[in-house]
């Protein structure tokens, strides 16, 4: 730990800056996360893509009670998936993900140097080296 004395922080407190390591354990929510695809759900809200989404769904289920009854639970499984993601998919559409937008821009380091100038002007700094 270390304090920092001239430090423009705009305050009476002295800036303090700490090292310090982190280690992170990578789990399988966060592996899974990449992979998953967020479907437009929003879209459901309109009568004619739910009624179409509905028809796709009907069908497709349909072909899969004629299949055989002798498969393995999770061959059933995954067949019930994949139809219930492909038919969201042709319906629906993928969801955009929303970046987030920076909050330190060029406005902000603009005023930032706006301040600092002020403040070498003002003679602040010389006022606090002298004391």
């Amino acid at each position: 730990m270390r304090s920092f004395r001239g430090a423009d922080c705009d305050t009476d407190n002295y800036l303090v800056i700490e090292k310090f390591r982190e280690r992170l354990a990578v789990g399988k929510q966060a592996a899974q996360r990449i992979d998953r695809q967020r479907f437009n759900l929003r879209k459901l809200n309109e009568p004619e893509v739910s009624e179409q989404y509905q028809i796709e769904i009907t069908n497709r289920f349909a072909a899969l009670e004629n299949s055989d009854d002798d498969e393995d639970v999770n061959r059933i499984w995954e067949n019930v998936k994949e139809n219930i993601q492909t038919s969201a998919k042709e319906s629906l559409g993928l969801d955009e993900f929303k970046k987030n937008k920076p909050w330190f821009d060029e406005e902000c380091l603009g005023f930032l140097d706006q301040r600092r100038k002020g403040l070498k002007f003002s003679g602040y700094r010389i006022q606090a080296k002298a004391m």
